[in-house]
């Protein structure tokens, strides 16, 4: 019923990837092509038991356990192999989400209280029951961690954990900071994972997710068993190996070769070679579940604390030649402003023109035509690097003298208080509803906002989070929107879709609703 991923298996992994690196194109073009989603493969029931091997990118030598200080896919799909979530977004339910370990949320008539309900019966690895203790234990950790990654501090944000009152073991209620209505969307969100209070990010650590760590290894991978004591639902695999392979070729190949069972976070460019053949299955998301690649520029720093040179640089983004030939097609023309697809996205904003001429022009207004900045990027997921050269040449094109500085695989986001110092970064987003993500990413001087501080734009989104009427938050949800589409330090040119690989018979990885970092609990092997 176990398996285990020995340090051979590993290594042979890390020299595939080596050896993959080189693959011809024509090794790629011998695989297949299929858009079905989450159901793969043969028909009929699925099937218990077997290990399903599966690779994407991670940090390298610098990983760690802690999820709340990594930044890649990698860290994100192992962390919610081992730890369950409060729930997840799901626009088809009673209230936008699917719940997990929660019950249900009751919201008080003032919206300035939420009550969270854990189910009953539910454990950890080592047995001990798992409750509201803990569920407070996990909001808090990360928003005391100064290193943790800000999406893990948004509940600490948006509500006041100190004075939280666990009022039984299956109750806890947290009074907010200022009435809200979408507090569900925001725990809800599917990367808030439930760990045992006071634990560490240790091997040996219990865990409360489908399936419970028995090796890792930095760099390398982590091979996970089913967790026996898991009961949300069946998880139908016996276990899983986690492989870090950093390059997008390579992981098509390792799975055309047979090596791994599901590619994930797979480029564009490699997707287009797959596709046409009938040995492997090709998946795409949709907006609103799709990925913003972005640029912050610093409004704490020269220049970009003259709104004059952030629409400069906004204009100067070619955004359909990023499309065209970043992502070969497959994604959609941003208007710098993130949630594409999600209920309260401001459509009706006109698109921003590529205009080099007018961004030549509000440069020289600002007095700023020769100016010379770097842009910082990495390789956390594939189009990063190769949207951000274009916009270089973009810059380039109005008299910027743009550099381009590229870090390794997972290093972006590894000192976070340090990224939010860089003038001028580039970054991606997960699919999370606008109001939500303003309030995690910008609102309240947040520091992952890079100098955003606009008092009157936190005070429509808090208009349009608190409004019982509809029509009232979408009115301030649009005020805010296009203030920050006038006025922001975020360029947001293009979205991609989450595009992953199967060979036939793996079923079921989109049913845990997180396209980007899938938790394979209800995937299986046929």
């Amino acid at each position: 019923m176990t398996s285990h991923i020995r340090r051979r298996s590993l290594l042979r992994g890390g020299a595939w990837t080596a050896a993959a690196l080189a693959a011809s194109p024509a090794l790629l073009a011998a695989c297949g092509n299929d858009t079905e989603p989450s159901a793969t493969g043969p028909s009929g029931p699925p099937k218990a038991g077997g290990t399903l091997r599966a690779a994407f990118v991670g940090a390298g030598a610098s990983e760690t356990l802690s999820y709340f200080h990594g930044g890649t896919n990698l860290d994100f799909v192992r962390a919610r192999a081992m730890h369950a979530t409060l729930g997840n977004l799901d626009p088809s339910a009673p209230d936008g989400v699917r719940y997990e370990v929660l019950d249900g949320i009751d919201v008080s008539p003032d919206l300035t209280s939420y009550t969270l309900r854990i189910r009953p019966g539910l454990t950890f690895s080592d047995g001990s029951p798992l409750t509201a203790r803990d569920v407070l234990y996990s909001l808090i950790t990360p928003f005391q961690d100064a290193k943790s990654l800000a999406v893990y501090k948004t509940p600490g944000r948006n509500f006041d954990l100190a004075k939280a009152e666990v009022k039984d073991p299956l109750t806890l209620i947290l009074p907010t900071l200022r009435p809200i209505a979408d507090g569900r969307l925001v725990l809800c969100q599917g990367n808030y994972l439930v760990l045992k209070e006071g634990s560490r990010f240790e091997q040996a650590a219990p865990t409360s997710g489908p399936f419970r760590l028995t090796t890792f290894e930095a760099g390398q991978g982590a091979a996970l068993v089913r967790n026996d004591a898991f009961t949300l639902h069946e998880v139908l695999l016996d276990g899983l190996e986690l492989r870090n392979i950093a390059d997008s070729d390579a992981r098509a190949a390792a799975l055309t070769g047979g090596q791994i069972d599901f590619a994930g976070d797979l480029a564009p460019i490699t997707a287009r070679n797959l596709d046409g053949s009938g040995t492997v299955t090709v998946t795409r998301s949709e907006a609103p579940y799709v990925s913003g690649l972005f640029f912050r520029l610093n409004m704490t720093q020269k220049p970009f604390d003259d709104p004059r040179v952030r629409t400069a640089f906004k204009l100067a983004a070619n955004r359909q030649a990023m499309l065209d030939t970043a992502l070969h097609g497959q994604g959609l023309i941003g208007n710098d402003l993130l949630s594409p697809g999600f209920p309260g996205y401001a459509e009706d904003i006109a698109q921003r023109p590529y205009d080099p001429e007018a961004a030549r022009a509000l440069l020289a207004e600002a007095g700023a035509q020769n100016l010379e900045v770097t842009l910082t990027t990495g390789p956390e997921t594939p189009g990063m690097v190769e949207v951000a050269t274009l916009y270089v040449e973009n810059l380039t094109q109005i008299g910027v003298k743009a550099t381009l500085r590229e870090l390794p695989a997972g290093q972006l986001f590894a000192d976070f208080p340090a990224y939010v110092k860089l003038p001028f970064a580039a970054s991606f987003s997960v699919p999370v509803p606008p109001m939500p993500l303003y309030q995690s990413s910008y609102g309240g001087k947040n520091p992952s906002a890079l100098g955003w501080n606009r008092p009157d734009v936190d005070a429509e989104v808090t208009k349009a989070r608190a409004a019982a009427d509809p029509a009232a938050a979408a009115t301030a949800a649009a005020t805010a929107q296009r203030a920050m589409w006038t006025d922001g330090n975020t360029v947001a040119p293009v979205f991609k879709p989450f595009i992953t690989a199967a060979v036939p018979g793996v079923r079921g990885v989109a049913d845990d609703l997180f396209a980007q970092f899938p938790g394979f609990s209800r995937a299986s092997l046929r």
